[in-house]
Parts: C-alpha cells; sequence; structure tokens
C-alpha cells in the first residue's frame, strides 16, 4: 500500500532530498513550503524518482494555513501516514543585532511551524490509532551557538516539545510515534538565503554533510519511529557529549571560535536576498534546489550514521569478541 506522506520545507535542501528519497521508494508525497519555484522544482523530482507530488503554497507560521493544508492532502491523496517536520527561517546575527519581529518571526516558523504541523498530523492519527511524525531537528537543539540564538531557541523548544508529546503518547499507548532526527551542518541553500548581518558570507561549521545524507537518516527514523532520537554525524555525537561533560569548557571554545568559523572570508553581499519574510525564488524566481554552495567540502556519507542504524549488529559484533576474546585468554591459561 503506498503511503501518503507530507514533508515541510520541502522547496529546498534537506526537505527537498527527504521527498525524493520518500518518492524513490514508492510514497505518494505532499509537498508544503512558500517558494512556488521551489515548489515546482520539487514535485518535478519527485515524479521523476517514480512518485506522486502534490505541492501546497503554505506559510509554516500560519496554523490555520497549515490545517487547511492537512485537509487537502487527506481529501486529494489520502490518509496521512507520515509527516516530516522541517521547515525553517532564521537570522544570522549577534542576538542585539536582531530585531524582535525577525526574533518572533523565526519562533513562528521554526518552532511554532512544528508545533501547527504536529498538531494537524497528529489530530487525524491519532483517530485511526497510527502514524509517525519526525522532527527533523539539530545538534543545536541541545548545545547553543553564538550568532543563531533565534535558530537554537527554536531547536530547544522542539526538543522540549517533542520530549512532552513522546510521553503522552507512551501514556496513552498509542501506536502514532514520533521521533526526533539531529542533523549536523549540512550543505543546504540557507546559507545564502537567511537573513544575514555578519560582515562576510554565512558558512556552516564543518565538517559539512550533503542533505542526502540527512535524507536517509529521516528515511530510517520514520521506518523505525520507536527510538526516541537519532544523532546524524560524529560532530552531532562529539558535540552533544561534549555539552553533557564539559558544557563550560564547550562555551569557551566556541567564544573563540564561533564568530569565524560560521564565516567564509569572502564578504557578504550588500544585495543577499533573505527568506525570513518571503521565500527566495518569489524574488528571482529561481529553483534553489537541494546543494548548497559547498558541495566540494560536503560528505555524502556518514560512517556515523551507519552505526547508529545497525547498533544491535554492532553490540552483538561486540559481545561476539569479548566472548573470542575471553575464550582465548582461557586457552592460554
Amino acid at each position: 500500500m503506498t503511503r501518503i506522506s507530507v514533508v515541510t520545507g520541502a522547496s529546498g535542501g534537506i526537505g527537498r532530498a527527504v521527498a525524493r528519497r520518500l518518492a524513490a521508494r514508492g510514497d505518494t508525497v505532499a509537498l508544503l513550503a512558500r517558494g512556488e519555484a521551489g515548489l515546482a522544482g520539487a514535485a518535478e523530482d519527485v515524479r521523476r524518482a517514480g512518485g506522486t507530488a502534490l505541492p501546497i503554497e503554505v506559510d509554516m507560521a500560519d496554523h490555520q494555513a497549515v490545517e487547511a493544508a492537512a485537509e487537502r492532502v487527506e481529501k486529494e491523496l489520502g490518509p496521512i501516514g507520515l509527516w516530516v517536520n522541517n521547515a525553517f527561517s532564521s537570522v544570522f546575527a549577534p542576538f542585539m543585532e536582531i530585531e524582535m519581529p525577525e526574533f518572533v518571526r523565526t519562533t513562528e516558523v521554526s518552532y511554532l511551524g512544528y508545533v501547527y504541523g504536529t498538531r494537524a498530523a497528529l489530530s487525524r492519527m491519532r483517530t485511526r490509532d497510527q502514524g509517525v511524525i519526525v522532527q527533523v531537528g539539530s545538534a543545536l537543539a541541545y548545545r547553543g551557538i553564538p550568532l543563531q540564538s533565534a535558530y537554537c531557541g527554536a531547536k530547544h523548544a522542539i526538543q522540549g516539545f517533542t520530549e512532552s508529546l513522546r510521553v503522552e503518547l507512551l501514556h496513552d499507548k498509542s501506536n502514532v510515534h514520533v521521533t526526533m532526527v539531529q542533523m549536523p551542518a549540512v550543505n543546504t541553500p540557507q546559507f545564502g538565503w537567511v537573513l544575514s548581518r555578519l560582515p562576510r558570507k554565512a558558512q556552516p561549521v564543518p565538517p559539512i554533510y550533503q542533505p542526502e545524507v540527512a535524507a536517509r537518516a529521516v528515511e530510517y527514523a520514520a521506518d523505525h519511529p520507536k527510538r526516541r532520537e537519532y544523532w546524524v554525524g560524529g560532530s552531532t555525537v562529539l558535540t552533544l557529549l561534549a555539552n553533557a561533560v564539559a558544557p563550560g569548557i564547550l562555551d569557551r571554545y566556541l567564544a573563540r571560535t564561533g564568530f569565524k568559523g560560521q564565516q567564509t572570508d569572502e564578504p557578504r553581499p550588500s544585495d543577499q536576498p533573505a527568506n525570513l519574510w518571503s521565500p527566495k525564488d518569489e524574488a528571482r524566481g529561481e529553483d534553489q534546489g537541494a546543494h548548497g554552495t559547498f558541495d566540494d567540502r560536503a560528505a555524502s556519507r556518514s560512517l556515523q550514521l551507519w552505526a547508529s542504524q545497525h547498533h544491535g549488529l554492532l553490540g552483538a559484533a561486540g559481545g561476539g569478541l569479548l566472548a573470542a576474546g575471553a575464550a582465548w585468554a582461557v586457552s592460554r591459561r
């Protein structure tokens, strides 16, 4: 049976790659985003991959529009089986250089958009007692960094919201599952379209991964949603472990490196577009695709992701090695 999947923020970046991945496996994919050109490109990607696409222009900060989009999906395609929350916007700037309307807007899109999407999905899935919600998160859901206070705040909020919801579903013994995928730095177009007040062009903090790595993680999480969350990339693991063990040391390290590390050596163009209030492709009519401008520095594979998906096999192998070592020691004795 074909699964009906919804992907928010589907016009570019991780959402675009996720939509392609789901279509290739046979899902019918509803694409939710603001940009007309990006949505058209994403729909064409889905069709080329062999899937059926339903592009819907929607601002995830508008809860009534999100609800209407979900209603349209079920009316035109059928019951939603998977909902992937991914849409976001942000501002690159020190906190005191972010205007309050900009901070509010970032929070509405990047946090409340997840709340509205989850609400729309859950209200339908709960009546059928089945379905999966995947929250695309970030290492920054645990570890705040400079120049991204609005984004970090939203990701922290999503983490707390999702934990609360997960416990409620467990209490109800529900067969609806919610899981979160914490992402590393990803080569997406966001670094060229997020509102920035930095003197130089923004960049992801290396190591950088291609959006297809993130898409594989989301697909796996959708198929194995009983795990509370997944960490993608060795950098995510190291960051979260360091934050748990020595957060104060990490504070000082980021204070020294966080400003320079998030900027290239190139000056930021004064006319760089920003998608905070309207999509970038609305102004220029250009489909941005899934990839940013860092292809030459981005990894297309993650050993850590493979290990995360095969932790049972690795545990068994480790146990086998320990047993073999013990047997060898006994024989030597």
